[in-house]
């Protein structure tokens, strides 16, 4: 099955929309990528060390719990904008579906 880049990037455009109108965003923040493993094969490994060659910093986050563990990318201290969100989660999400996994949404922090 082919990913959706459209509906991905209306997703992240409606979702920042609605977060500026509600709530008000900072103008600059870290923005996290969030990446689950599309199968029990998935190694973050591989995909980290290709995100932090585009200057990601990663974590790989096995909860303690039921959850399923997953990818944390971050750009830090981005100016914060759709457009800038939306390439930032393009590129890590072209790289997470090369290496086995699929995007789960992203945050601020700051």
């Amino acid at each position: 099955m082919t990913h959706d880049f459209a509906a991905q990037k209306a997703e992240t455009f409606a979702t920042y929309s609605e977060l500026q109108d509600k709530h008000g965003l900072p103008d600059v923040a870290d923005v996290d990528y969030f990446f689950v493993p599309s199968s029990e094969e998935s190694d973050w490994r591989p995909l980290a060390d290709a995100l932090s060659r585009a200057d990601y910093t990663c974590e790989y986050i096995e909860p303690e719990d039921d959850e399923a563990p997953y990818l944390v990318a971050t750009l830090m201290d981005q100016v914060v904008s759709a457009d800038g969100i939306w390439i930032g989660e393009d590129v890590a999400t072209r790289a997470a579906l090369d290496h086995g996994f699929t995007p789960d949404g992203w945050g601020l922090e700051g």
